[in-house]
């Protein structure tokens, strides 16, 4: 990971400034953090869902790592491995693909989990909170180790576990009940 030394005083002076390349970066106290490239197994697992979702739904509203999130605490933004987003967000996210905390959050967001302890406790427990904060409605944790699936959906103002599948089950998705998916075609082994 490299970090950038400029530092940032808001997240609009950060959504401001551009490199001239792709890099992505998660903002941290004021830095730059340049977000590592995912693993070849995290972007087949990502592309099975996309492809699902995108015969379900269309492409407009499904979108890849390259959607960033503004969040509250730290890091200011995260980049979810898959988002589904509202309608709205369409036409919003056209000039940047940045969905604010001003706007409606995302229907879902779904983070697959790269080998680690780190990376565990980071979409187990930061980016839940995170994304808990924000009242993104449902909430998926791909965890390729565990072979598993982890729903959880906001009820209130806290998640709440829908189910943790695996293998032949059906994911069971509040916001897409209509999916059909079982575990097994999204973490080929």
């Amino acid at each position: 990971m490299t970090q950038i030394k400029q530092r940032f005083q808001s997240f609009e002076e950060y959504l401001s400034y551009d490199d001239g390349t792709e890099t992505l970066y998660e903002l941290f106290n004021g830095e730059l953090i340049e977000v590592p490239p995912e693993s070849g197994k995290n972007v087949q697992i990502v592309n099975r869902l996309f492809l699902a979702f995108a015969l379900l739904i269309g492409t407009d509203r499904v979108r890849g790592h390259g959607l960033e999130v503004e969040v509250r605490g730290e890091p200011r933004n995260r980049y979810p491995d898959l988002t589904i987003i509202r309608e709205e967000h369409v036409q919003q996210l056209a000039k940047r693909n940045t969905v604010r905390l001003s706007m409606a959050p995302p229907v879902l967001v779904v983070e697959v989990v790269s080998p680690g302890e780190l990376q565990h406790d980071r979409d187990y427990t930061a980016k839940r909170i995170q994304y808990q904060d924000c009242g993104i409605p449902e909430y998926w944790i791909i965890d390729p180790e565990a072979q598993t699936i982890l729903v959880l959906q906001l009820v209130g103002e806290t998640y709440v576990e829908v189910g943790r599948f695996a293998g032949g089950d059906r994911v069971i998705s509040p916001q897409f009940e209509q999916l059909a998916l079982a575990v097994a075609q999204v973490i080929a082994v």
